[in-house]
């Protein structure tokens, strides 16, 4: 089955599920950085610990998300969740920020492969004030006590989503200019 390429190289955003989090998903961004050039990305750049990685390419964006899940699911020896988002989609969520006076470290995105239904996420009141926006595969939480610290509790996912506080997303969407 042919890969579908768009028209040139566009900078896209992987953001990894469950990468050295918790003692699980061990992988150094100087191997994900080699496994991604490997996989013939281009201009492959991490940042933190934590899955997340700008690059080059002209694969479309479903396409560059399965090449990397099943390049890391050799590397890893398990299935690893990825989710991609064009340069621009990254810098919609920053510019479309619903909270803008919010705490940075305090805010969430969780990015979603699949459009999230609006309904249980903005219902969310937690007990120490949290509450969600939804934008599309974006779902914006404010912890206003820290995530570490809350008690709220989220509806069902439903399907796989990462979470990114706002300072790394403005971080990376940062990078996609670099």
């Amino acid at each position: 089955m042919p890969k579908s390429r768009v028209a040139s190289d566009r900078t896209l955003v992987a953001l990894l599920r469950a990468v050295n989090v918790g003692g699980t998903g061990k992988l150094a961004m100087r191997d994900l950085a080699l496994l991604c050039t490997r996989e013939g990305f281009i201009d492959v750049r991490t940042y933190i610990q934590t899955g997340n990685v700008v690059f080059r390419s002209s694969l479309s964006e479903p396409d560059a998300e399965k090449q990397l899940a099943r390049a890391l699911a050799r590397h890893m020896g398990k299935p690893m969740d990825v989710v991609i988002r064009t340069a621009e989609e990254l810098r919609r969520v920053v510019r479309d920020n619903p909270y803008p006076a919010a705490t940075p470290s305090h805010l969430y995105v969780f990015f979603s492969t699949q459009p999230v239904p609006a309904s249980p996420f903005e219902a969310l009141r937690g007990p120490d004030g949290e509450t969600a926006v939804v934008r599309g595969r974006e779902v914006y939480i404010h912890y206003p006590v820290g995530m570490g610290a809350s008690k709220a509790k989220l509806p069902k996912w439903p399907c796989p989503v990462t979470s990114r506080n706002m300072n790394t997303v403005t971080k990376l969407a940062g990078m996609c200019d670099e």
